[in-house]
C-alpha cells in the first residue's frame, strides 16, 4: 500500500474547469431566456391567428425581428449545452457518445440557422 498525496492521486487525470464553464453558460442562457421568451411570445401571440400577412407585418419590424433572432439563437445554444451534458453523463461508449454529440450540435446549429435566416428574410422582404 502506497501513501500518496491528494495532488499525486489526481495528477494527470484531466483538466478541471470545463464543467464549471458549461454550468455558467447554462445558467446565463437560462436567465437570458426568461425575458427573451416573454418578449418573443407577446408579438407572436398577437400575430398567431392572423395568417401569413400578420406574421410578415409583425416580424417585418426591426425590434420584433431582433427579439426573435436572439430568442432562437440563445434557445438553440441552451439546448445544445444541455443535451451535451446529458449525453456525456448517460450515454455509454465513446463512439456512440461522440456520434450523438456531433449529431446534436449539427441539429441545433441547423435549427438556429434556419430560424434566424427565416426571420432575416421576413425582415428584409417586408
Amino acid at each position: 500500500m502506497a501513501f500518496k498525496t491528494d495532488y499525486s492521486r489526481v495528477h494527470g487525470l484531466g483538466r478541471a474547469g470545463e464543467g464549471v464553464h458549461h454550468w455558467w453558460i447554462q445558467r446565463l442562457t437560462s436567465a437570458a431566456l426568461v425575458p427573451l421568451t416573454i418578449l418573443f411570445l407577446i408579438p407572436f401571440g398577437r400575430a398567431l391567428g392572423g395568417g401569413y400577412d400578420a406574421l410578415v407585418a409583425t416580424y417585418g419590424q426591426f425590434g420584433n425581428a431582433l427579439t426573435a433572432i436572439l430568442f432562437i439563437g440563445v434557445a438553440c445554444w441552451h439546448f445544445s449545452i444541455g443535451i451535451q451534458v446529458v449525453i456525456e453523463d448517460y450515454v455509454p461508449g465513446k463512439v456512440a457518445r461522440v456520434t450523438l454529440l456531433i449529431l446534436t450540435k449539427l441539429f441545433s446549429y441547423t435549427l438556429a440557422a434556419a430560424g434566424i435566416l427565416a426571420i432575416v428574410k421576413i425582415l428584409f422582404s417586408a
